[in-house]
């Protein structure tokens, strides 16, 4: 089946679906909550929408850990709910694609169960190694989330690999058996309708062979030897010989540590292509070091290069996949902007990113300028990341100054639930909810921003139109000035008949108007702004202008 890259003129919305909404009542968000909302994403302009994890799963994980590929949790509503908002989404125009997790399962899952048992053909598809001499692990890997990267199983007598937490059994995806698990994953998914898959850490799922140990790595041992494994690209052309090319669907790639240069190995436009497009982390490191976890002071200069980098690279090559916000980061006002100046920055971020050459998504709250939570415990929070690396990281430093560095790092920053209303609980739920909403839901909420013609949630569906109706932010070429500022991000979109200036202040104090040659604003249209009265020669702080030159806009 022909590949129509359907893809490249959407907008996607991520759904964390615990969060989300609650349509029955019990404290967490459910597909029974996403259907009464599929009309206010409509509204947004979303074409699309991506859930994060939606199946059986014991949790420790937060649903990244999955005991049931087949099924949809009933926390969730069960299969029932699923096929209603599938329907209703299509009804309404609008694309779906699932998590698919497949690097790790539970250590739930009936085959782990199984495997553990030494029960054939289940005996293998796991990793699993002996011990060595002298109570040694197996080799001397690290785990993302919880210590080293093995596990001892009583049952089985054996060790077995956990790349992430100690419940997230790795599968051994060099056992053909397991790769045609997937193959049924992906196909029952795509006949009942789905419409793509975003593919959880899949540049993991290759070890290298004999497993051996890392002595070049500080920390994170053993990712150079499982990241981009030797056979990552064999196997994902297997997947997408013999299933995806039978659909006209979509996949998104998620790939730690990966450059422009790598990533068009995998989704450069060309036929029998293995991934359509990428999640890269360069444009999350403008405040840390390649993890959130260890925090630098905000680089402008390292976020633009990043940007400018996916932009030029993967011209006319591959296609950018676009976000500031999703379930494994901070939230970006409270990163990359200003809280003081919460929808000032927020507008200009959206302005920022949603004009570059790709396909922008949108993490649930985001729209509304959601901010980091701010704990007073750390028995407050819920992700297992969060919790080991107060627990085992930087024990020298203060409990204040450990629970500023989790605020300033923790996926449990993005993971509060929406905030609907400045009403109970946020209007998130009638019941308790699962987890702590974040105090500031009485100004920062949807239905508010919703009457306020001037908020971030009215500019976010401006911005998203004004893409959409516009051919050179799909096509034109992108040009970024004033590269080496600290304090300003500048960068044209043109195609043979019209041309774009998108101007954005990262700094709270106003700075004179730098427009490049070649830019007649006297000739364009001011087709966004942030500020209602922008002057002739200053921006102001985190002012954002877009200027228009060609007759595509009404």
């Amino acid at each position: 089946m022909e590949h129509t890259r359907w893809y490249k003129d959407l907008v996607f919305y991520q759904i964390w679906p615990r969060s989300f909404y609650d349509g029955d009542g019990d404290g967490m968000g459910d597909l029974w909550g996403v259907y009464e909302k599929l009309d206010y994403l409509k509204s947004l302009g979303m074409d699309g929408i991506w859930f994060s994890p939606l199946y059986p799963s014991p949790g420790a994980d937060c649903g990244y850990d999955i005991s049931n590929y087949m099924d949809i949790a009933p926390e969730y509503g069960g299969m029932e709910a699923f096929q209603k908002v599938l329907q209703g989404a299509h009804d309404r125009g609008m694309k779906v694609i699932m998590d698919l997790v497949v690097n790790h399962t539970s250590d739930e899952h009936p085959w782990f169960q199984k495997s553990r048992r030494r029960e054939d053909p289940y005996t293998d598809y796991y990793i699993w190694r002996p011990g060595k001499k002298n109570g040694k692990l197996p080799n001397n890997w690290d785990s993302c989330f919880e210590g080293k990267a093995w596990q001892y199983d009583e049952v089985r007598g054996e060790y077995y690999m956990h790349i992430f937490a100690v419940k997230q059994p790795d599968l051994n995806m060099d056992n053909p058996l397991v790769r045609q698990e997937v193959k049924k994953i992906l196909r029952f998914w795509l006949d009942l309708g789905v419409d793509g898959f975003r593919e959880d850490v899949i540049t993991y799922i290759s070890k290298k062979e004999r497993l051996p140990n890392d002595y070049l790595m500080p920390a994170s041992k053993g990712i150079r030897f499982y990241n981009h494994g030797p056979h990552i690209h064999e196997y994902l052309s297997e997947f997408y010989r013999d299933v995806l090319a039978d659909y006209d669907c979509m996949t998104l790639a998620e790939a730690p540590l990966v450059s422009p240069k790598k990533a068009l190995a995998y989704i450069a436009e060309k036929p029998g292509g293995q991934i359509d497009m990428m999640i890269q982390f360069q444009s999350m490191c403008a405040d840390c070091l390649f993890t959130d976890y260890i925090h630098m002071p905000f680089s402008l200069r390292r976020l633009k290069h990043a940007w400018s980098t996916w932009q030029k690279k993967l011209d006319g090559k591959g296609w950018n996949m676009l976000y500031l916000e999703n379930h494994d980061h901070p939230r970006i006002i409270s990163r990359y902007g200003s809280e003081r100046f919460r929808t000032e920055s927020g507008k200009m971020l959206a302005a920022a990113y949603l004009f570059q050459k790709g396909t922008p998504f949108i993490y649930q709250g985001q729209e509304i300028g959601m901010t980091n939570w701010r704990p007073q415990s750390p028995d407050m929070y819920e992700d297992i990341q969060t919790r080991w690396q107060y627990e085992n990281t930087a024990l020298h430093l203060s409990e204040g100054k450990r629970l500023r560095r989790m605020w300033l790092a923790s996926r449990d920053s993005a993971r509060t639930p929406v905030q609907w209303t400045a009403g109970e609980n946020a209007g998130f739920t009638t019941g308790k909810p699962w987890f702590y909403v974040n105090p500031n839901y009485r100004e920062v909420n949807v239905e508010a921003e919703e009457k306020d013609p001037d908020s971030l949630l009215n500019f976010y569906k401006k911005a998203i139109a004004l893409r959409k109706s516009l051919e050179v932010v799909r096509s034109g070429s992108y040009r970024e000035y004033n590269a080496l500022s600290s304090r300003r991000y500048t960068y044209s979109r043109i195609s043979e008949n019209e041309k774009l200036l998108v101007l954005c202040s990262f700094v709270d104090e106003p700075i004179p108007l730098k427009v490049p040659r070649g830019f007649d604003l006297s000739k364009a249209r001011l087709v966004l702004q942030n500020n209602r009265e922008p002057q002739e020669k200053t921006l102001q702080p985190y002012e954002t202008r877009v200027y228009y030159w060609g007759n595509g806009v009404k």
